[in-house]
């Protein structure tokens, strides 16, 4: 991929896209599929914000069984497949259960029939999915030995055994938002990261483009189009307020969702739903407290999610030290032999959700259910624009054909089908995962450790090849940095082919790094020396882009000189450390 801004301007396109979030990618890769001329700019990097600090999970709807919402549980069935199908290298079958206890609503007679409904409504589930260890299985039961066994630490009074379902997985969500952004744009679409849509450009009553502001080079530029999807998330409503004067209707409401990763397997292979101490309003049927969930995820764990309404500007959040203390004692209360502490949270994600209305001060909260779209031709009488606001990661594949459709109704024409449920992302196009990996194992260069194999052939899938090739002009690239298993290949194929400008961009998103936890101060260095190189930092910038990653991590583990170290509080900027980026925000 090319951050070619003079071509980015240099034509009318059908459609331009704003928001490099997964909603917009997707919606991106669509129209470029379907023949659609695109552009595409986000003010932050690709997939850097709520789409990569999400708990990870493909939801197929299950719990969705508690509204009754069947609509809900079909289309995230269809979406959970498409991921599975087209990018079987970045999603996977994710084992979790559910205990069962002797009385009330957590018998295992009810989850059973529960389950029982959900695999019947569900009974395409795998339909198109050429891989076997790709497909979800029918869900079934552990004995109460057999889940004492596997989770010893539950509560064992009345305690019957577990349920187990399977749901999918995402093993990084921005390498999976950059598959779908590859895809788009060798299908002809143009896309730059680090480009802020500042305004509108309009001609009377209709939309025609944007107008933009380049934050690497300080420069403005301006994008016309035939129709424009703002897709910026929790941005979406700003814009069209403050440019437009037009605000959303209904307003949208957001949740910042919170997580944490524990550096290590806490429960196995099988994640662990646990009771947690707030209830789902909106439920019909209920099983009591809602769920907190210990999820295995590569070598560490994902345990959340905490929800709660954030009202202001949606970049002024953060997660504050004794809020994880409050979410360590939800968590350990619910499973106490887990002990953990604050000296386990090797860090913490979180991001803006839609959300549902709930009055102020609201304990039990009710969630987003439905993405947000609009087309304001229709209440606002503007044509040419259509906003995007998304409710759930899984669900932007089919959310994108929607919108997709609907650009083709104002564009008058008559478009082709929608293939992305189909059509394997770019690196996806994989019968069987475990070939894949046995032949890259066949090729490796020598002294390659399996365990960088898995990590190329899970991150790139059928791509790997072009990482591998920069080691024929330097053979130093085929070291790791420090003790990960990231190749300094890696880093220099995000530099030279994804676009990538920080080192929060390759240490965070193009590369396993610092996706779950401080890779040690020596793997960050060698990270920054190679981006350095190839990049043109001096000493400074070098020092600052170090001290942007660091700030991803907690504040209580400020060990600069191992797994743990943490610089200032809170995630990464969504622009960190761009020339001319503080003026431009």
């Amino acid at each position: 991929m090319d951050r070619s801004l003079p071509d980015l301007v240099e034509t009318r396109y059908d459609l331009a896209v704003v928001g490099g979030g997964i909603f917009g990618l997707y919606v991106a890769w669509d129209a470029a599929l379907r023949g659609l001329s695109v552009a595409l700019v986000e003010r932050g990097d690709f997939c850097a914000a709520t789409s990569a600090h999400s708990f990870k999970m493909i939801h197929g709807g299950i719990r969705y069984l508690q509204h009754m919402d069947l609509a809900r549980i079909r289309e995230s069935c269809r979406d959970r497949r498409a991921l599975l199908r087209t990018a079987p290298h970045l999603a996977h079958p994710l084992p979790i259960a559910v205990p069962t206890y002797a009385q009330g609503l957590e018998r295992k007679s009810l989850l059973r029939a529960a389950f029982l409904a959900y695999d019947l409504l569900t009974l395409d589930r795998n339909r198109g999915i050429d891989d076997a260890t790709r497909r979800i299985p029918w869900g079934c039961f552990l004995s109460r030995d057999e889940c004492v066994d596997r989770f010893p630490g539950l509560d064992t009074k009345g305690l019957t055994g577990a349920g187990l379902f399977y749901d999918g997985q995402m093993y990084n969500p921005p390498r999976l938002g950059l598959a779908v952004l590859k895809s788009a744009v060798e299908r002809g679409a143009r896309a730059a990261n680090y480009v802020e849509a500042t305004d509108f450009l309009r001609e009377g009553d209709r939309v025609v483009g944007v107008r933009c502001r380049d934050l690497v080079g300080d420069a403005p530029l301006e994008i016309r189009a035939r129709v424009v999807v703002n897709a910026a998330g929790p941005w979406a409503h700003r814009i069209v307020t403050e440019r437009l004067g037009r605000g959303l209707d209904p307003e949208p409401v957001f949740s910042r969702d919170a997580c944490f990763v524990v550096g290590r397997r806490l429960v196995g292979d099988v994640a662990l739903a646990v009771k947690g101490r707030t209830s789902d309003p909106d439920a019909i049927l209920a099983r009591g407290a809602r769920h907190l969930f210990l999820v295995p995820w590569r070598d560490a764990t994902l345990v959340g999610v905490w929800h709660g309404v954030h009202r202001g500007p949606p970049d002024a959040f953060t997660v504050e030290q004794q809020e994880i203390e409050a979410f360590l004692d939800e968590v350990n209360g619910a499973y106490p032999s887990l002990r953990l502490t604050l000296a386990d949270v090797s860090r913490w994600m979180a991001g803006l959700v839609l959300f549902g209305e709930n009055r102020e001060g609201a304990v039990n909260l009710s969630y987003g259910k439905r993405s947000l779209l609009v087309d304001h031709a229709r209440g606002d009488r503007l044509e040419g624009l259509i906003t995007l606001v998304g409710v759930r990661w899984t669900t932007a594949r089919g959310m994108a054909e929607k919108v997709v459709d609907r650009v083709f109704q104002k564009l008058g024409r008559r478009g082709p089908r929608c293939q992305t449920a189909s059509t394997p992302v770019h690196g996806g196009d994989i019968d069987d995962f475990d070939a894949l990996e046995e032949r890259l194992t066949a090729e490796r260069p020598a002294g390659l450790p399996e365990r960088v194999l898995r990590s190329l052939a899970h991150n790139h899938g059928t791509a790997y090849r072009q990482v591998l090739s920069h080691l024929g002009e330097d053979p130093a690239l085929g070291e790791t940095l420090g003790d990960s298993h990231v190749l300094g290949a890696e880093v220099v194929h995000a530099v030279r082919e994804e676009m990538a400008f920080t080192l929060a961009d390759i240490a965070l998103r193009r590369t396993d790094l610092a996706t779950a936890g401080h890779p040690g101060r020596e793997a960050l260095e060698a990270c920054a020396a190679l981006a350095a190189r190839e990049l043109g930092w001096d000493a400074s910038r070098r020092s600052r882009e170090l001290e942007a990653v660091l700030a991803a991590f907690p504040t209580w583990q400020r060990d600069a000189s191992g797994p743990g170290a943490a610089g200032a509080d809170g995630e990464e900027s969504p622009c960190p450390t761009l020339p001319g980026a503080s003026e431009a925000r």
